[in-house]
């Protein structure tokens, strides 16, 4: 093609344009242009980007207690000496069971006296035991007891009374400690006992606050010798 050719050719075309121009120009439309775009540009365009993860907060646990010692204190259980109403006494004469008893507690006796204690019949020099664990508190011999025990049990609430006794056992002596269960002497019938019915008399006394051997309230033995185990 020849330059004649071309430039003519360029002449129609920038005529052809501006043409194009005034045209919108006078109908208010501007032409559109179109930018053509990358398929990646595009998705680029339009891809959401992610936001920042989010850090999540741990989760709450409940609060730990803070370990405590228990300090209540359990109240000890109350341990009541072997006495009258508190439990059950060894039967003093050895070999005599609860259902060989007779109360004689409340009989009638000379001068208008009650008995207030328990006869225990067995043949002479029967071994007499320690009713509960205590001390002798007083050996003494009287004109109608004969060779008598008084033995405190450890609280020095009870006393424990023997009376009619042949002889002592040996090594017996005041303030000594003896055991339940313990030969301390043995079954006789001294002082206004009937020399042909040896037994024991036993009796047991609740001491007022002076703690006096020789004064005390009287309480049934028989009871607690035959209670139910």
């Amino acid at each position: 093609m020849s330059k004649a050719a071309l430039l003519f050719l360029a002449i129609v075309l920038v005529g052809a344009n501006v043409a194009i121009y005034h045209f919108g120009r006078e109908h208010g439309a501007a032409s559109p242009v179109v930018v053509a775009q990358s398929p990646s540009a595009v998705v680029a365009t339009h891809a959401v980007s992610p936001g920042p993860t989010p850090v999540q907060k741990p989760a709450a646990s409940a609060p730990i207690a803070p370990a405590t010692t228990d300090t209540r204190t359990t109240p000890p259980v109350a341990t009541a000496p072997i006495a009258a109403g508190e439990g059950t006494l060894t039967i003093p004469v050895q070999g005599v069971t609860s259902a060989q008893l007779r109360d004689t507690f409340s009989e009638a006796r000379s001068e208008g006296r009650v008995h207030e204690a328990l006869d225990i019949m067995a043949p002479r020099g029967t071994p007499v035991l320690a009713v509960a664990d205590g001390t002798v508190e007083k050996l003494f011999t009287s004109v109608p007891g004969g060779l008598t025990i008084y033995q405190f049990e450890p609280t020095g609430r009870y006393a424990y009374y023997y009376a009619h006794l042949d002889r002592y056992a040996n090594g017996l002596q005041e303030k000594k400690a003896i055991r339940r269960g313990e030969v301390i002497g043995y079954v006789g019938s001294t002082g206004n006992a009937d020399p042909s019915a040896p037994h024991l008399h036993f009796a047991i006394f609740e001491l007022g606050p002076e703690r006096q051997w020789w004064k005390g309230t009287a309480i049934n033995p028989y009871p607690v010798f035959t209670r139910p185990q």
